[in-house]
């Protein structure tokens, strides 16, 4: 790490990279997570109902992170896997209706 000031010790430049850190991981998590920057919204009330579900997934993110001890990634990653699990099996209950009504 370099720094133009002489007086900060090595630990408290390290503890400020890893809050820095921190702020960057916030970031890339709204931005690939909550789709915060695919937002197509253009009226202000849209705007912020976009705002509020993004600070409201991103919280719900947050306490899985807690509660799973695994980051926001893998827990994105756990809940599309079972809702595609969900999805199909759904699916494969249409299909078998619909073969019955055939009949």
């Amino acid at each position: 790490m370099v720094s133009i000031n002489k007086s900060i010790t090595y630990d408290l430049m390290t503890e400020f990279y890893k809050r820095r850190w921190k702020i960057e991981e916030f970031h890339k998590s709204l931005k690939n997570n909550v789709s915060l920057a695919k937002s197509q919204t253009r009226v202000q009330r849209t705007q912020r109902n976009h705002i509020f579900a993004w600070m409201y997934a991103f919280m719900k993110l947050e306490l899985l992170k807690m509660k799973t001890h695994r980051n926001h990634f893998a827990v994105k990653s756990s809940i599309y896997a079972k809702a595609v699990k969900v999805a199909f099996q759904e699916l494969q209950n249409l299909n078998g209706l619909q073969i019955t009504l055939a009949r």
